[in-house]
């Protein structure tokens, strides 16, 4: 059995992007026993200098061995980047924990909320007979809510539930978040104004679709997340109605949950399952989080449910999640719970 305080290598192979930065902040937050950080990323980022549990570091291209001796391998970069280079570091012996939703086609990928364990395990690995689970997937920030809360709510004869998510623009990356910083910009002064990621109107606006040539589509990013949630809850609790905006915000997912029972639940015990989830309710006399309150917690977090004015069995919630320290710890976790099993 490994001791859960064994030093180990890892790599960060997407090590530029929002997601890499931040895990790496976090495995150095957190004590995570990394006795050696490897960041690698794409040829146009090569050479970048950084720093690594406070020591100078390059980020490198993958090469042969650049997963040698490595025991995790967390894939943060762009979903092509993983698809490429993930089975050379499990040929290598790394257990591979994707970030990047780029992995999840392969039949051996396991999702995995290690919060989550007491009240829903993961569904069962698709490894083959004799062979090791050797790839987790990280849900995303808005599928981790979605099934939190309702297998948090099942057990209250939770009756249906609709979420609408409202995501930021650093879910689209670096370039993203300036194309909104120019754009609000430009538009205060009545100048034209660059529609380079979104192919549309970001700034000042609330979209429901992204313009026409944009490299993503929004309904693709909706589609993703609720499969990422039908396959989490397995039938084992329902499942929920999904809506996506982007709204004109950097950082954190906004959300709003309407939640119906075959009868009303009484809130304290809805509050009480909801942090057996893993989620963090405020107070009743604190101020609900926000997008900016969020920033660092790597936890979803929820005001106090409200009951809805004009339907009995009807529940309101409203939350927030840095939509990058949430996977971050994720993955973190699972890595320790990997190491003391």
């Amino acid at each position: 059995m490994s001791s859960p305080h064994e030093a180990v290598r890892v790599a960060i192979a997407g090590a530029a992007s929002l997601r890499g930065k931040e895990l790496k902040q976090w495995i150095e937050e957190s004590n995570f026993p990394a006795a050696e950080i490897r960041l690698l990323d794409e040829e146009v980022v090569a050479g970048t200098l950084t720093e690594a549990g406070g020591e100078p570091a390059v980020i490198e291209t993958v090469s042969e061995d650049s997963f040698e001796r490595v025991r995790f391998a967390f894939f943060t970069g762009s979903a092509g980047f993983s698809a490429r280079h993930a089975m050379e570091a499990r040929r290598s012996g790394a257990v591979v924990i994707d970030l990047s939703a780029g992995l999840g086609a392969e039949p051996s990928a396991r999702p995995w909320i290690p919060a989550l364990d007491s009240v829903l395990p993961p569904p069962a690995g698709k490894a083959t007979a004799g062979e090791s689970q050797s790839l987790f997937m990280v849900p995303s920030t808005p599928a981790t809510i979605a099934i939190s809360i309702s297998a948090a709510l099942a057990p209250l004869g939770l009756d249906h539930l609709a979420f609408t998510f409202f995501q930021p623009v650093s879910e689209r990356g670096q370039g993203a978040i300036e194309e909104l910083e120019i754009q609000v910009v430009k538009l205060l002064s009545f100048q034209p104004i660059s529609q380079t990621i979104f192919d549309t109107q970001v700034g000042f606006n609330m979209l429901s679709r992204y313009g026409p040539e944009s490299s993503e589509r929004l309904a693709d990013v909706r589609a993703r997340i609720a499969a990422e949630v039908r396959s989490y809850l397995a039938g084992r609790a329902p499942m929920p109605a999904i809506a996506l905006v982007q709204a004109p915000v950097f950082h954190a997912h906004a959300f709003t949950a309407y939640a119906a029972f075959k009868t009303p639940p009484e809130l304290e015990d809805l509050v009480s399952r909801l942090q057996c989830a893993g989620l963090k309710i405020t107070k009743a006399d604190d101020d609900p989080p926000t997008n900016i309150s969020v920033a660092g917690e790597g936890r979803p977090i929820l005001g106090q449910p409200e009951r809805d004015p004009g339907i009995e069995n009807g529940v309101w919630l409203w939350g927030a999640a840095d939509n990058l320290r949430v996977p971050a710890t994720t993955a973190v976790a699972i890595a320790e719970k990997l190491l003391a099993s």
